[in-house]
């Protein structure tokens, strides 16, 4: 999943006194600050503070702790530097934050800068969203509507020896509750009914300062009323650690991003642009890659970068399983050697104490895989990047131990059929390693910038799957990006045929267009042609599409599908669930043991299932979006064709809306309830039915109807369908079992309270809804009622016709209303 680059940045920003505090372009001449200054009267002498048992440390600042107190040595030309200021979680109650919170989160990030002012030192919050050159008019408008907000201030209490540097006493900034740098959400104190900050059980834990960062950790003790777990005495004690790390003078050449190709990106707004409107734009986030011989580079041949990405493994990592995260992290060297790097990524085991005593996975110069303990079942790739250009400064991938289970369940589940090594709850290391491989490999590429590409799954044609050199060369999907995690598509049959998803040709094309070093283009502009060109030379290749997946009608963005034809896709993940449930009792068996193991893979089965029927469904009224620009020919946004929503449609007829005697097995549900079948089976029914009828999807039938007339699927023929297709007993004379009952007693309360929630909006904004739905779903009431009249008696079985006088009652009811 787990999509994931943390942005709390802007939740910060929202939280701060001034949301959109900016930079505003480069910075006019300041004085030298290496000056030396002279002490002024008011201050103390050096000596008398700074004495005794301190323990003291040098590099970007000197910091000292004494008597509880921190100090820094602020130097003057360090005044005015952009730094980035990261707060991480070091230790956590259990389940602090519901389980998704851990050792290692991150959960602020901002760049600030120390000021003087008069005889105190401001830390300010800067951001870099609104640009101008001072050099405009428009500056100073855009300097006065957006001021920088102070984070916190303290006196200056001394200078130091060489008059170098302002001593100031910071200790308040982490014992204090500043809401910036802590990780106590408003959310969470009120989950956890949190009163106050214990300041008597708060504390700096220790100081480090190294030659760009500093590194501080620190104790944060709250009395809470209901805190996450009940053993904590009424409190939450957290460490935290604040990284602040120098930003490079020397920025780097940022890159303008394009929608065609899916990256992490960060916003920008230029007041300084010629056009009638600030000119906003996008930058990638990418770590900082230059060939060491650029000359090199130039004639083709593959060059190490200056300095290569490294991750390091946590040192509490199973031994077993490194070789697996080494391998997913490496892998991406194939990708970055399309953009002419070689050894650009490159894994490490964490240091020993002995051999670097200084070695912190909270030190933000290093990059870290982290092992966390919990039941969390889910992996994570963040990254911290500079704000002003985009530059990706550090990482941490967090994967959660119970991520195993997750894998170990979906491969007996969608491999079962096929593979017999996917028949047990002890998944062979090769294939479980295999699978965390590119479960690492995933979030890897969100920590290089890349986000879901949940359109890749369907560019794949779908029997392409079943084949053993296609897959075995190409994978499942051309984006490791993608969810697509195993191959349900391939049949007992196939042979050969690769399970486990992996990279392909997109995340090589979307390195190469990210990363490739463009010696002969000194801007961003300048860059911007070259881009363009490599994108229109993949044009119209469904391999290098992106779609994120993400508030889209697109179905080609499905999440976890595969293959191109949605319906044969899901009609072969279907055969083999079949074959699957009969077998689960066997394969879940453990000596001595309950059937929790069987519970939680026949409940994870079913919401497979119900993937399957999502993945078609959304076929209905969908609409495929090709990113595109203005100099391309032909259109964004197409609907469906008519042809394939039809057939979904009758796949869902077929599949999602009869019985299923094959997913109700006896001997499963014997052994893990005693009631609830019925209900599970009418919720994932539900779920399907609520999907289908949903207004959004009903209303962008009736736009492709306004504008594609007889070729489109109107939304009348389709609820005509669905009507015959759910309620086909009535149509043919034929007694209805108990699920079918449930389902079509759905059916009329879905299309009642559509109808008055419709009105009741209606009515609340005193406006008429201008929208075919209403009479629609009257129309199929009425027309339902009518049919139920004229055909109830043409059954004997005597519950189907109490079930269809019942029908008729709530028809009546909803009408009444």
């Amino acid at each position: 999943m787990k999509q994931l680059l943390f942005t709390i940045t802007l939740s910060f920003f929202l939280i701060q006194a001034d949301a959109t505090a900016q930079l505003f372009g480069k910075k006019k001449d300041k004085e030298d600050k290496s000056k030396t200054e002279k002490p002024s009267s008011e201050l103390k002498n050096y000596d008398k503070i700074i004495k005794g048992d301190v323990k003291s440390d040098e590099g970007l600042f000197t910091t000292h702790e004494l008597d509880g107190k921190l100090y820094y040595e602020i130097p003057f030309d360090k005044l005015e530097k952009d730094m980035l200021l990261v707060t991480r979680i070091v230790k956590l109650p259990d389940n602090f934050g519901g389980g998704y919170i851990n050792a290692g989160s991150k959960m602020n990030e901002q760049v600030v800068r120390w000021y003087k002012r008069d005889q105190n030192i401001d830390l300010k919050v800067i951001s870099f969203q609104n640009v101008s050159d001072e050099e405009s008019p428009i500056y100073k408008s855009v300097e006065a509507n957006n001021f920088f907000p102070i984070l916190y201030s303290s006196k200056i209490e001394a200078i130091n020896p060489d008059s170098t540097a302002y001593l100031v006493d910071v200790s308040s900034l982490f014992t204090d509750e500043v809401s910036a740098i802590n990780a106590m959400s408003d959310r969470l104190r009120k989950a956890y009914k949190v009163k106050r900050l214990d300041k008597s059980r708060s504390y700096i834990a220790s100081a480090k300062s190294f030659p760009e960062n500093i590194e501080v950790q620190h104790l944060m003790t709250y009395d809470a009323g209901d805190p996450p777990s009940r053993d904590q005495a009424g409190t939450i004690s957290m460490l935290l650690n604040q990284s602040m790390i120098l930003l490079p003078d020397e920025k780097m050449q940022p890159r303008l991003a394009d929608e065609r190709v899916g990256w992490f990106t960060i916003q920008k707004y230029d007041y300084n642009s010629d056009k009638l409107k600030s000119d906003d734009y996008e930058l990638i986030r990418r770590w900082r890659l230059v060939p060491k011989d650029i000359e090199a580079y130039k004639r083709g041949e593959l060059v190490e970068p200056v300095k290569p990405i490294v991750y390091y493994l946590d040192p509490a990592t199973p031994e077993k399983w490194r070789p697996y995260f080494i391998q997913g992290i490496e892998d991406w060297n194939a990708a970055f050697e399309e953009a002419g790097f070689k050894n650009a990524i490159i894994a490490k085991e964490a240091p020993t104490k002995e051999e670097d005593p200084d070695f912190s996975p909270e030190d933000i110069r290093y990059s870290v895989v982290r092992y966390v303990a919990t039941t969390t079942r889910n992996a994570v790739g963040p990254s911290v990047s500079d704000p002003r250009t985009g530059e990706i400064i550090e990482s941490d991938i967090i994967w959660y131990h119970n991520h195993l289970r997750s894998y170990r369940n979906r491969y007996m589940i969608e491999a079962g059929a096929q593979k017999e090594s996917a028949r047990t709850l002890e998944t062979p290391e090769a294939e479980i390693g295999e699978m965390m491989r590119m479960v690492i490999a995933h979030e890897v590429g969100h920590a290089l910038g890349l986000p879901h590409n949940m359109k890749a799954s369907s560019a794949y044609p779908t029997d392409s799957l079943r084949s053993a050199s296609f897959t075995q060369e190409y994978g499942l999907t051309p984006s490791i990006m993608d969810y697509a995690r195993v191959n349900y598509v391939a049949q007992p049959e196939d042979e050969g045929v690769r399970y486990i998803r992996m990279m392909g040709p997109y995340d090589k094309y979307a390195i190469n267009w990210g990363y490739r070093f463009i010696p002969d283009a000194n801007s961003k502009e300048e860059e911007k042609p070259i881009l363009d060109d490599w994108i229109l030379e993949k044009a119209g290749n469904p391999w290098y599409e992106f779609g994120s997946g993400y508030g889209a009608a697109d179905p080609r963005a499905n999440r976890e599908s595969l293959g191109d034809d949605h319906v044969k896709s899901s009609e072969y993940g279907l055969a083999n669930l079949k074959k699957v449930v009969p077998n689960l009792v066997e394969w879940t068996a453990e000596e001595g043991q309950g059937y929790s193991e069987l519970a939680e893979v026949y409940r994870e089965l079913g919401y497979m299932w119900s993937g399957y029927i999502r993945h078609v469904t959304a076929n209905v009224g969908g609409i495929y979006e090709t990113l595109k620009t203005s100099n391309q020919e032909g259109v964004v946004y197409e609907h469906v064709p008519a042809s394939i929503q039809r057939k979904a449609v009758a796949f869902l007829n077929d599949h999602a809306f009869t019985n299923h005697d094959w997913l109700l097995n006896k001997e499963i549900i014997q052994r893990i309830e005693d009631d609830g079948a019925i209900d599970r089976v009418k919720s994932l029914q539900v779920r399907a039915l609520s999907s289908l009828l949903d207004e959004d999807r009903l209303l962008r039938m009736v736009e492709n109807e306004s504008l594609n007339g007889n070729d489109a699927y109107s939304p009348l023929e389709m609820l005509e369908d669905v009507r015959t297709g759910i309620f086909s007993e009535l149509y043919r004379g034929q007694a209805v079992d108990a699920y079918r009952r449930n389902l079509q007693r759905t059916y009329i309360e879905l299309a009642s309270n559509t109808i008055a929630e419709l009105e009741a909006e209606e009515n609340r904004n005193g406006d008429v809804i201008i929208s075919d739905i209403i009479p629609l779903m009257r129309a199929e009431l009425e027309q339902l009622k009518s049919d139920i009249s004229s055909r109830k008696y043409r059954t004997s079985d005597k519950m189907s016709r109490i079930h269809w006088n019942d029908l008729l009652a709530r028809i009546n009811k909803s009408f009444a209303q």
